[in-house]
């Protein structure tokens, strides 16, 4: 074992966090479970959504006989909605392929989707001790500091760079303790912004504070001006329901369901499509636009309210929808500022 696997390790049985949920009684299903809603999610947020969904489906079997809308339901508000669509996925394999039981080899667990090689290590080492290094953004940092390494980690050279400082010290013995000592390593001691290096149990080690810039490390990712795009939501109302469309099973909010969208103020065709007459539009209002911000691009969202008096006939191909009671809601995904509007809504009738 390194010093430095010793350090981490030493200063783990003295600090580290033990008593997270996922961390009691631990099973595959639910160390997977956890790991997929921590990615580019901070612990705080992921708590109450874990617990929910373990109260749901209580084991990968009970998931992977959910409905994918029960699924998106439950997952509305976490973000990064194609995690859900792969948990759903990745559930129904195990189910199907390995009789409701985790694959123990890294390979295939790899291979379910949504699982990549950092995530598959982690609930290996974690559930069965097995001696595997991981690489989540946490890792990435410490590592990167306190080895120095050059450079933005989503390149591949120094992601490289990375994986062999990270195997390197990954002890054989107790890597489930060590993994976890890592992710909190980075989770409390060497933060992104103000890292406690004086708390560090390897500040004597580590190159970037021997050099006096840790920020420095890991290197930021270059710059690139985030595109905006504009969209128009057409909030079709009608006694006290909103029309909702399901979108395609891929792409943006994929499988959730969304207002109709338009590309431009003009939505005549739009409602006409969908068999509004004119002659049943009670009012048709323009509501606050505002801005929601994907990982890519910006998307300007101008929503506009169309009550009318009675529901229009849907007849429309390649597309599933229902009338959504404000009232009593349906348990389906919704994208997040679907779900805002939808929530304000009834004041907005009110108006």
């Amino acid at each position: 074992m390194t010093p430095f696997a010793k350090a981490i390790l030493k200063w783990y049985d003295a600090y580290g966090r033990k008593n997270l949920p996922w961390q009691q009684n631990k099973t595959a299903y639910s160390v997977w479970l956890s790991e997929i809603m921590l990615q580019q999610t901070q612990v705080a947020t992921v708590i109450p959504y874990y617990q929910r969904f373990l109260d749901r489906f209580p084991t990968v079997v009970d998931l992977a006989n959910a409905s994918q809308d029960e699924v998106l339901h439950l997952w509305t508000g976490l973000g990064y909605y194609a995690r859900a669509r792969n948990l759903h996925k990745a559930a129904k394999i195990v189910a199907a392929d390995y009789n409701g039981e985790f694959p123990l080899n890294l390979e295939e667990m790899n291979a379910l989707p949504g699982i990549g090689r950092s995530t598959a290590a982690a609930i290996l080492s974690s559930v069965y001790k097995q001696p595997h290094a991981i690489l989540d953004g946490n890792v990435k940092r410490t590592l990167a500091r306190s080895f120095a390494v050059e450079g933005w980690p989503g390149q591949k050279k120094v992601e490289n760079q990375l994986w062999l400082h990270a195997e390197k010290h990954t002890p054989s013995q107790d890597t489930d303790k060590y993994n976890q000592a890592m992710m909190d390593m980075g989770a409390m001691v060497c933060t992104r912004s103000k890292p406690k290096c004086t708390l560090c149990p390897i500040e004597s080690m580590c190159v970037a504070n021997k050099r006096g810039n840790p920020l420095n490390y890991p290197g930021k990712k270059p710059k690139k001006e985030k595109p905006v795009k504009e969209t128009w939501f057409a909030i079709l109302v009608c006694d006290g329901e909103a029309w909702l469309e399901q979108r395609p099973p891929s792409g943006i909010w994929g499988g959730l369901f969304c207002f109709p969208e338009n590309s431009n103020h003009d939505l005549n065709a739009l409602l006409l499509e969908r068999g509004v007459e004119q002659t049943n539009i009670v009012q048709q209002k323009q509501l606050i636009a505002f801005r929601h911000t994907f990982s890519h691009y910006h998307l300007d969202i101008t929503p506009i309210l169309v009550e009318v008096s009675k529901q229009p006939n849907m007849i429309m191909e390649a597309s599933s929808g229902l009338w959504y009671n404000l009232s009593q809601p349906e348990e389906i995904g919704l994208a997040a500022p679907v779900k805002q509007l939808l929530e304000s809504l009834p004041h907005e009738l009110q108006s």
